[in-house]
């Protein structure tokens, strides 16, 4: 379910670096194809600019130079991505034409099918599958279904595309594809559990630092999808306080925490499990499937208490997932060591990389 926002025709390319710039951490992943499999070369994490007033095309660059350094990619092809609050992703029905034209649609006149005018942005759109009924049972309306298309549309401002372009270019790297954070998780999400990808209903929560997204896949074919203002960055301060610690320290024992904590922190995780029941209960009321499994991934979702709390305001099992459990590694010890703690973050970088190669 690649998306680029930049690039050309898609080619197959054996060496990619992925970057995450999340609203804390920046993630960057160093991914390589060799006798078929996908291979992990390297990772990174470092504080975010975003905590930064105004980030500048010269700081992002020297972000990107450090993190080149870290992973000393043999590659200067490079995929970035764009946080939930920087980029529009929607779905929408729109008669038969080229992805050019409809992007020209767009440009002109977005409202019409995004609800609302957003100038200055540069879109993309992808054609989502079908997996409904064969064309001779979908009864008299079949002929003008058929007529139309349904897409996958993303967009984000110009500017900060070319901003991030030119910090590339200043870190000696090209900017091959610019994609939407979600994308990078259903990317990952696909290679690492295709049976449940292609097989049913699932819905997938990335829990990240101020936000979650949440999306319901059906059958490969994305349904739905939102942010919540519910990240792991509320969950801290809420530990910091029940236990009378610091911010850090209880950032430290986040996923090790006892379930003791529990009562306190479902004031906290609760809310983010009742968006998410209400997301599953729109799609099974909209598609008549049943939301079968929900997946966690981020930097909260290896804590048991936050899995428990989700299970027990859905009613429904809750798993994590290890987004970079399906590559080969190439790594040092110290960190193929650490990857075991650190993996979950990585479903956007690894994701991103995927669809750019």
């Amino acid at each position: 379910m690649k998306l680029p926002f930049l690039g050309g025709k898609t080619r197959t390319r054996d060496h990619m670096m992925s970057v995450d710039l999340g609203s804390r951490t920046t993630k960057a992943v160093h991914l390589r194809r060799a006798n078929g499999k996908l291979v992990l070369c390297g990772y990174a994490i470092t504080d975010s600019l975003a905590a930064a007033k105004s980030v500048s095309a010269e700081s992002l660059s020297d972000h990107l130079k450090s993190l080149t350094e870290k992973l000393r990619p043999k590659t200067k092809s490079l995929t970035l991505t764009v946080g939930a609050n920087d980029a529009v992703l929607r779905t929408a029905e729109a008669p038969l034409m080229s992805k050019e034209d409809f992007r020209a649609v767009l440009k002109h006149n977005s409202k019409v099918y995004l609800q609302q005018e957003l100038p200055g942005y540069v879109f993309d759109v992808h054609p989502l599958l079908y997996f409904g009924k064969a064309e001779s049972e979908r009864g008299p309306q079949a002929s003008v279904k058929k007529q139309k298309q349904r897409l996958l549309i993303a967009g984000a401002k110009g500017r900060l595309l070319d901003g991030y372009v030119e910090a590339a270019k200043g870190a000696g790297l090209i900017t091959e594809h610019v994609v939407p954070g979600l994308i990078g998780t259903i990317n990952a999400f696909e290679l690492a559990k295709p049976e449940h990808f292609l097989g049913s209903a699932v819905a997938l929560v990335d829990i990240g630092f101020k936000t979650s997204s949440i999306c319901v896949l059906n059958r490969g074919d994305l349904a739905l999808s939102r942010v919540v203002a519910i990240g792991g960055d509320r969950i801290t301060e809420s530990l910091s306080e029940i236990m009378n610690i610091g911010y850090a320290e209880a950032e430290g024992i986040k996923i090790g925490m006892s379930g003791d904590v529990r009562r306190e922190l479902e004031t906290v995780v609760g809310p983010l499990g009742r968006e998410l029941r209400a997301s599953i209960d729109f799609f099974e009321h909209e598609h008549d499937r049943t939301v079968s499994h929900v997946f966690i991934c981020g930097g909260s979702a290896r804590s048991d208490v936050v899995r428990q709390i989700l299970e027990s305001e859905l009613m429904m099992e809750c798993s994590n997932w290890d987004p970079v459990s399906i590559l080969a590694k190439e790594l040092s010890p110290q960190q193929d060591a650490e990857l075991e703690h650190v993996g979950a973050q990585f479903a956007v970088a690894v994701g991103a990389a995927l669809g750019a190669m």
